[in-house]
């Protein structure tokens, strides 16, 4: 290195070689011609070597110039590149790839991103929502290989939680009750549901429960007549969330996960029963020593959304 010219030199030369015009030069570095020059200048003397004949309005290479010419540009090539790459690391060190069940996403994590952002305000979150992020069965496979090829940070699953080479930290257990548009809902006699609405069957947990859940919950309250009820499947929580606030049915959803809806009267409970599932969110990460400080902030920050006692 300590033999090398000045790089501000060597890089004029390669700009004015290349496009054999020091006018040319000048625009593409956005200087003016008299720089070019001076820096070809002061690289000639430095070198102890012509790299230019000069020509009336114009300036061809000599046979140093031509001999270097080459492997000067694809150095500059090679530098420019690591300088990208450089630059992209920058850019991404505080993006984030979240993946969650679709239901999750768009009702816990999405109104509450804003939060996340004042925190963090250098972050990006790029949030996915997948029905990829459900367990199809116990004991899935699921594990940290698979957050690299799919290239996700941080991961929020539906699911059992027996993950391969990570640690889940449970968020939200899935506990159900049944609920209905408000204007649906006698309060003297809620959980009378009228068999004339059909009930709504939200087939995420179809792989968990007998009938998405209604099977066993009319179990609970030691009713027989479910045969009475039309059902109505849905490929995702968010279909049938949507069909229950329109007043066209019974929707068994989790009062943790849909207290918004609770909360500003888009939905009642009908039942104090509750359909405790074997299931539950869980957050899982390459862990420690494997995730980047980015995706652990944003592991913790929604454990504590989630659990605001144990902040």
């Amino acid at each position: 290195m300590s033999r090398l010219p000045p790089l501000i030199a060597l890089s004029y030369f390669e700009v004015a070689a290349r496009t054999k015009s020091f006018a040319l030069a000048a625009k593409e570095l956005n200087v003016t011609p008299a720089a070019i020059s001076h820096q070809v200048k002061a690289l000639e003397e430095y070198l102890g070597v012509e790299l230019f004949v000069r020509h009336h309005r114009r300036v061809s290479l000599t046979p140093a110039a031509r001999a270097a010419l080459p492997e000067l540009h694809e150095g500059f090539q090679v530098i420019a590149d690591a300088v990208e790459k450089i630059r992209l690391y920058a850019d991404e060190r505080n993006v984030i790839t979240v993946c969650a069940e679709p239901l999750f996403a768009t009702k816990w994590i999405v109104p509450r991103l804003h939060r996340f952002y004042t925190r963090y305000p250098e972050a990006e979150v790029r949030l996915q929502a997948s029905l990829h992020s459900v367990d199809p069965k116990p004991d899935c496979g699921f594990g940290v290989s698979q957050l690299k090829r799919a290239g996700i940070d941080v991961s929020v699953r539906l699911g059992y939680g027996d993950y391969e080479d990570v640690e889940p930290e449970c968020l939200m257990r899935l506990d159900l009750v049944p609920m209905a548009a408000s204007a649906l809902v006698n309060t003297e006699s809620a959980a009378l549901l009228d068999p004339t609405l059909p009930l709504l069957c939200d087939r995420t947990l179809e792989r968990f429960e007998p009938l998405c859940g209604w099977q066993r919950w009319f179990n609970i309250v030691q009713r027989e007549d479910l045969a009475q009820f039309k059902l109505l499947q849905f490929g995702n929580g968010l279909l049938a969330l949507e069909t229950a606030i329109a007043g066209s049915g019974y929707l068994l959803g989790s009062e943790a996960l849909l207290e918004s809806e609770l909360r500003e009267g888009k939905l009642a409970r009908l039942s104090d029963s509750t359909l405790e599932c074997s299931q539950a969110y869980y957050v899982v990460s390459a862990g420690a020593g494997r995730e980047r400080t980015i995706a652990r902030d944003f592991r913790e920050w929604l454990a504590e959304e989630l659990n605001p006692s144990a902040e």
